[in-house]
């Protein structure tokens, strides 16, 4: 399979066209993945006080849990979104993964991870003041997502 991919300046929207033999599991996969990272940012809404925010996902560091509320934090700033954890699982890209029973973080964001071997380990953001932990339980699947965004950025 070759990938091919033209930048073009201008467009209203960007626009992904698949050419292939016959349309076969892995082509419908791709598609639906496109269709689902596509339609993800519309998903999902941000809430601070009265106001409604739309802000590509890419810009949230983690989705922690505060009480009964989940708030989906930015560098600078952290909304209410009217999700579950377990519900973004299921939405979020692979770049989003689960660091701790109340958290969600964004792997793409990740600046440092300061390790522990007898407790969390501490993650750190890029231009950002905000940390979080990883549990011993979740670290090795988000160390593994960890090393996969690096071969991706190769």
């Amino acid at each position: 399979m070759k990938i091919h991919i033209d930048i073009v300046n201008g467009l209203a929207e960007d626009e992904v066209l698949i050419r292939c033999g016959k349309v076969d599991d892995t082509i419908r996969r791709i598609h639906e993945y496109i269709l689902e990272q596509a339609s993800l940012s519309s998903k999902v809404t941000f809430y601070k006080e009265n106001q409604e925010f739309y802000f590509p996902l890419d810009e949230v560091l983690f989705f922690e849990t505060e009480g009964e509320h989940i708030y989906a934090h930015t560098a600078n700033d952290a909304y209410r979104i009217r999700y579950r954890l377990y519900e973004l699982e299921t939405l979020l890209p692979g770049s989003f993964v689960r660091a701790a029973k109340s958290t969600i973080v964004n792997t793409e964001q990740v600046y440092s991870v300061t390790r522990s071997l007898t407790s969390s380990s501490l993650v750190q953001f890029f231009n950002s003041h905000k940390q979080v932990y990883v549990s011993r339980y979740y670290y090795r699947e988000f160390r593994r997502r960890l090393n996969e965004r690096s071969h991706y950025e190769k």
